[in-house]
């Protein structure tokens, strides 16, 4: 009796959780996204098109973006939403290489020209 009266609250705090876990806008697909309240279909769909257009959102203000997502609408869904490691994982944009500096002018040496060696004797006194 007690095994089955632990099977039924853990298996209420399983769904609990379940329903409390945020949606992750960067991996849901339209029926996740649907079944978030204040987000229906309609908006679901743009959502879902926006992020295929513009890749991962990096914020949950981002949604703001999406048409038919105004701030308020926003401020009623954002406790059932998240922005996971997806847009982490996104691929960065391609660096710019480093300038390559100048190459150095080369030092005077001992195969200097003849004259540019007397040249630079008489200069030095």
């Amino acid at each position: 009796m007690i095994k089955r009266l632990l099977a039924i609250v853990f298996l209420c705090f399983s769904l609990v959780a379940g329903a409390l876990a945020a949606v992750d806008v960067n991996t849901a697909d339209e029926k996740e996204l649907d079944s978030v309240k204040g987000i229906g279909p309609a908006k679901a769909k743009a959502i879902v098109e926006y992020r295929k257009a513009h890749g991962p959102f990096k914020s949950l203000d981002e949604l703001t973006q999406v048409k038919g997502i105004k701030d308020k609408t926003l401020a009623k869904v954002r406790d059932q939403l998240s922005v996971g490691a997806s847009a982490a994982a996104a691929p960065a944009k391609a660096a710019v290489p480093a300038a390559t500096p100048a190459p150095a002018a080369p030092a005077a040496d001992a195969k200097a020209k003849p004259e540019t060696k007397a040249k630079a004797k008489a200069d030095a006194k």
